[in-house]
């Protein structure tokens, strides 16, 4: 390698570091800001009575999350189980059973809808999921038409993920499998998916991390009424759309309470990038 190679890899190395010790920063004083705004509260209150409280009164001194933790779950958790297998299948299609022009403009279709902003899902869901819902049962508005909305924003990066891990498995391996007789499904199935099976489970994971932190289209769908819900039909409230909904006019305890419930989103997505982290880890040991 010449020396101006080695400066440009030298630079390369020493950015890269900048920029990881900068985003360690920031994230580490978001975290130390949203402790110091929500710490005069847990003074006050046991912080465990936030996570175990249903009810969300700040007026009459009572903030608790757990509605709104039951939205955030219910939602990210059905979206998931929608777009995760529908994303691997359509991710398996353009890999390796559609022709090769015919997969670049899936790509294609899959990296604009990934880029459409949440708020035009959140239209589409209000104007068009909504009154479908309404139909059959009302008011529209609900669990259910937030899983669905959330579901189709999440499933083309979902896609477009597993399509690059499908896309790593070397190529010998399936050639190898052809060989000794299988079908390019059972190839697909017995070979391809356990190769990709910890990127698919990294890519699943961001997912979640995304969903929970969705915030505009499941404030115009999900109804953000307190209240755990008792069935998908039913109205209910997502933590980032709490915080959304109520800072603007949030004084004293309330505030306070709403800052604990992004505290609780924060170290909810560090757990989820930690997790990743240590998942690739370990398979770059065992490989």
């Amino acid at each position: 390698m010449n020396a101006t190679g080695a400066r440009r890899d030298a630079w390369l190395t020493w950015t890269t570091r900048a920029g990881g010790v900068v985003a360690g920063a920031l994230t580490l004083l978001v975290f130390v800001f949203l402790v110091g705004e929500t710490l005069p509260l847990f003074l006050k209150i046991p912080p465990h009575h936030l996570f175990v409280d249903a009810r969300w009164s700040p007026r009459d001194g009572e903030i608790g999350l757990v509605p709104m933790m039951v939205g955030s779950a219910l939602v990210t958790l059905g979206a998931m189980v929608l777009s995760t297998p529908t994303g691997i299948a359509v991710a398996a299609l353009s890999a390796f059973f559609a022709p090769r022009g015919v997969a670049v403009v899936l790509r294609g279709v899959l990296g604009i809808l990934a880029g459409v902003p949440s708020v035009v899902y959140g239209l589409w869901g209000l104007t068009v999921l909504v009154p479908l819902i309404h139909a059959v049962r009302a008011p529209g508005v609900s669990l259910l038409a937030a899983i669905l909305v959330l579901a189709l924003m999440i499933l083309p990066t979902m896609a477009l993920l597993a399509d690059a891990t499908f896309r790593a498995v070397p190529v010998d391996e399936m050639r190898a499998a052809t060989a000794l007789g299988l079908s390019r499904c059972a190839a697909v199935l017995h070979v391809a998916l356990p190769r990709a099976r910890t990127g698919l489970v990294t890519a699943s994971i961001l997912q979640v991390g995304r969903a929970v932190g969705e915030t505009m289209a499941i404030i115009m769908v999900m109804g953000n009424t307190i209240q755990v819900p008792k069935g998908p039909f039913e109205p209910a409230r997502a933590l980032t759309s709490h915080i959304a909904l109520e800072m603007a006019y949030a004084l004293g305890d309330h505030r306070r309470g709403l800052f604990a419930a992004g505290l609780l989103l924060l170290v909810v997505v560090v757990g989820l990038v930690a997790l990743v982290d240590r998942i690739e880890s370990r398979h770059r040991l065992i490989a």
